[in-house]
C-alpha cells in the first residue's frame, strides 16, 4: 500500500521514527503523514509501539533517530510545551483531570497553557470547546464526580481549547460501553469538521477505527506492516495474522 504524503506545507510528517529503551527498539523506522482535516488511525497489538510513537512525536519521550515536522517546521527534539504551542495537542490513555476543579476550570487551564489566550478569550475558548463536545451542561460540575466517559470528553475539550492544528488521541474509547462508543463517533467526526485539524487516533475498538478513519497505519513489534484505507487494511494478510484475526477481518 502506498503512503499518502499530503501537503508538506501543512501536514504532520513523521519520518523514520526510532525509539530505543536500553537496547530494546520499541519503535523501528516508522514513517507516516497526517494531513489537515484527515483522521489517521494508528493500530496494532499491545506492545506494538503505538503509545510510544505518540509520546515521541509530542516530546514526552526523547527521540533516538528520525524526524518530526509540522510542514517545514522541524520539531525534532523539542520539549512538550513547545510542541503543544506549535499546534499539536494530545490526550492520554489514563485521563488526568484536576479533580478539585470544575469542568470549565479544567478546560480553561489548558487554554491558558496554550500561551495565546488571556482573559475573556480563555473563558470563550473553554465554553466553545465544551459545546463542541456536547458537555456544556457539565461546566460547573466538579471533575471528581464525573464517570469515565465524561472524563474523556473533558480531556478532549481541554485539548481542543488550545486550538490545535493536529489532535492526537490515545485510546479515547478505552473503558467506554457500546452506547458511549456509538455516540462518540459522530462527536469525533464533528470535531474534524468544526476544527479543520488533522486527527491521529490510537484505539483498540475496531468499530471506532474502521468507521471513523480515512486511513489506518498498522504497527507490529515497532514496525509498520501496513497502511491504507480501512477496507485495504482489513484485507491485508499481515494485519489479519498479527492483529485482526480472520473473524474480525471478515
Amino acid at each position: 500500500m502506498t503512503q499518502t504524503t499530503g501537503n508538506a506545507a501543512e501536514s504532520l510528517i513523521v519520518q523514520d521514527l526510532t525509539k530505543d529503551f536500553a537496547g530494546l527498539r520499541a519503535v523501528d523506522g516508522v514513517s507516516f503523514t497526517v494531513n489537515p482535516g484527515e483522521i489517521l488511525g494508528l493500530i496494532g497489538p499491545n506492545g506494538s509501539g503505538k503509545t510510544t510513537t505518540i509520546n515521541v512525536v509530542t516530546g514526552l519521550l526523547n527521540i533516538t533517530s528520525g524526524s518530526v515536522r509540522l510542514g517545514s517546521l522541524d520539531m525534532t527534539g523539542w520539549q512538550p510545551h513547545r510542541i503543544a504551542r506549535a499546534g499539536l495537542a494530545r490526550t492520554f490513555q489514563i485521563v488526568r483531570l484536576f479533580k478539585d476543579f470544575t469542568v470549565r476550570e479544567n478546560v480553561e487551564v489548558a487554554a491558558v497553557a496554550s500561551g495565546n489566550a488571556r482573559g475573556k478569550v480563555v473563558a470563550d475558548r473553554a465554553d466553545r470547546a465544551l459545546r463542541q463536545l456536547g458537555i456544556f451542561h457539565l461546566a460547573n460540575t466538579p471533575a471528581r464526580v464525573l464517570p469515565q466517559g465524561e472524563e474523556r470528553l473533558v480531556e478532549i475539550a481541554r485539548a481542543i481549547a488550545t486550538e490545535p492544528r493536529f489532535l492526537l488521541l490515545d485510546e479515547p474509547g478505552a473503558g467506554l460501553n457500546d452506547a458511549e462508543i456509538e455516540s462518540f463517533l459522530p462527536t469525533l467526526r464533528r470535531l474534524r469538521t468544526d476544527l479543520g485539524c488533522g486527527i491521529l487516533i490510537v484505539d483498540h475498538d475496531m468499530r471506532l477505527i474502521m468507521n471513523l478513519c480515512d486511513r489506518i497505519h498498522v504497527l507490529n513489534y515497532g514496525k509498520t506492516i501496513a497502511e491504507g484505507t480501512p477496507g485495504e487494511v482489513r484485507r491485508e494478510p499481515a494485519v489479519i495474522e498479527a492483529y485482526l484475526g480472520a473473524e474480525e477481518a471478515a
